[in-house]
């Protein structure tokens, strides 16, 4: 009989245990997988990380997690177009925050917000010399939008392009907060490699 209950208990802070985790990774944090080379060398293909799944305000500089299902751009008159997106879940860079007005020189390579360089210390495989033709710069990111890049600007399909566009930040998933794997790379990512500033 004793054998018994102490199955029992066990069996009962198992299936505890099991629904704390189910609801943590369902509601708080996540784990997932970097698929590609626009983020790199921030966080390269295969990398695992955690992604806070708290909603929050979201800043310039966070890397999030995005569900790109849709694709937001402007028509002439400047009202939103909103059509299918990639379909596909992608991590990117938050450049702009709804109300930021972004500009960028792809002849330089450099990129303004509200008319202040900012200076990305991240980038380790160039400028943004490349226009995927998304928009007219400089554009104003709507409220309730952003405006996201990959750090490797050359192979990122990100806002630049009309199948991104603006994310709505209710497609945002979470923010990149840790890195698991490879374990030479376990831990937070750095300050200043997140904010570019």
């Amino acid at each position: 009989m004793e054998r018994l209950r102490k199955f029992l208990d066990f069996i009962e802070e198992l299936i505890i245990t099991l629904f704390v985790f189910i609801l943590i990774s369902t509601y708080i944090f996540r784990i997932f997988s970097i698929n590609g080379d626009s983020m790199c060398s921030t966080l390269e293909s295969g990398d695992r990380i955690i992604a806070n799944l708290l909603p929050h305000n979201y800043e310039q500089g966070d890397i999030v997690v995005i569900n790109a299902k849709n694709s937001v751009i402007l028509n002439d008159d400047n009202s939103l177009d909103i059509s299918e997106g990639i379909n596909k879940t992608i991590v990117k860079r938050i450049i702009a925050t709804g109300g930021q007005t972004v500009d960028m020189d792809f002849s330089t390579g450099a990129v303004f917000i509200d008319g202040e360089r900012i200076f990305e210390e991240y980038l380790t495989f160039g400028l943004t010399h490349k226009d995927e033709g998304a928009f007219d710069y400089p554009v104003t990111v709507p409220e309730g939008y952003v405006f996201v890049m990959g750090d490797n600007r050359s192979e990122s399909l990100d806002s630049r392009s009309n199948k991104v566009g603006f994310i709505p930040e209710k497609d945002i998933v979470g923010e990149v907060i840790f890195r698991i794997l490879p374990t030479d790379k376990f831990g937070t990512l750095e300050q200043e490699e997140k904010r570019g500033k």
